[in-house]
């Protein structure tokens, strides 16, 4: 990009919660000039902006609006995933997309480690037992004889990798190219091969960007290639899975339990069958927001507007056909 003097800045916010306004605002107003504005006045405000910060990342009208944007000529999302942005007209048009990798690495492996330590420790049937006052003696499983497989071969994935590795889990990877010996994931499979390396974890990870090729990849035929004993971990995006194969595989058994982070339909509605199994962990989409993570999205954004403004190159930027920021890469 060549260097600009000045940049009008749209930041898509929603209305309250987690994706209301950002903090430390004035970062990015001694930047430029600045809209705040709610998914009704997005399309109005891009008319001759050139900046998008989408920090609503659960916003589904923002693609629609970026594509009738005729000056606009960057968007940065506050999120890992950009698939909620890429239309067909968003992936066709010139716009450079960035998105705010690195930021949740080390809290989302932190959270997938809880989550595989918790159902092997059996925990939520603890707590269920002491709210009732039961004194019922179990055995659980150690992760030192157990294996995993990773799908996702990004920061994430690879920060899941460490983790799982240092408590002795044996890892494998599932990406979009097959690797032999890879520091953080030990061989990387091809996606192709998911229902073959399936059968043999005991914990199937899922951290991959939602794509055409990723979308519903684990299916009825994923579920029932792995073992009866083993648990699903879910923390990339809700599309990467059939929902009802995966309610109706726990409820025959074919695995033994599920944690899931993110869902097809969020907020998870009320009458879904995942709230009330006993062998399933449901969180609301928080697995990479630890304290300060805020903070974070926005010193990341400050830094990649001053390098918009002195015509330096973005870090993250996006292949857009494929929805991925490529290894190597800014």
């Amino acid at each position: 990009m060549s260097p600009t003097r000045s940049a009008t800045i749209v930041v898509l916010h929603a209305e309250s919660g987690g994706t209301g306004k950002p903090p430390a605002t004035d970062q990015i107003e001694a930047l430029g000039t600045v809209r705040y504005v709610t998914e009704d006045g997005l399309t109005d405000a891009l008319r001759d902006a050139d900046v998008l910060l989408a920090w609503d990342f659960r916003s589904q009208t923002a693609s629609a609006a970026i594509e009738r944007a005729e000056n606009l000529r960057w968007v940065h999302a506050a999120s890992a995933g950009v698939n909620h942005l890429l239309s067909a007209g968003v992936r066709a048009n010139d716009v450079v997309i960035t998105n705010s990798r690195g930021v949740f690495d080390e809290p989302m492996a932190e959270y997938v480690l809880a989550l595989v330590l918790a159902m092997a420790k059996d925990l939520p049937s603890t707590l269920r037992l002491q709210h009732e006052r039961r004194w019922h003696h179990r055995e659980s499983e150690t992760l030192g004889r157990s294996r995993a497989l990773v799908a996702g071969t990004g920061p994430i994935g690879r920060a899941i990798g460490r983790k799982l590795t240092a408590v002795g889990v044996r890892v494998t990877g599932l990406g979009r190219t097959a690797v032999d010996r890879d520091p953080d994931l030990g061989s990387i499979l091809p996606t192709e091969r998911l229902a073959e390396a399936a059968a043999d974890a005991d914990h199937v990870v899922l951290a991959a960007p939602l794509t055409d090729t990723t979308t519903g990849m684990v299916d009825a035929a994923a579920l029932a290639a792995m073992k009866p004993t083993a648990r699903l971990v879910n923390v990339g995006r809700g599309g990467l899975v059939v929902q009802d194969d995966l309610v109706a595989a726990l409820r025959a058994g074919e695995i033994a339990g599920a944690a899931l982070d993110v869902f097809a339909e969020e907020p998870l509605p009320p009458d879904s069958p995942l709230w009330t199994m006993p062998n399933v962990i449901v969180s609301p989409h928080m697995s990479g927001d630890v304290v300060g993570w805020r903070e974070e999205l926005v010193a990341l954004f400050v830094d990649n507007l001053t390098r918009y403004l002195d015509g330096r190159p973005l870090r993250n930027v996006v292949d857009k056909q494929h929805g991925y920021v490529r290894e190597g890469a800014r």
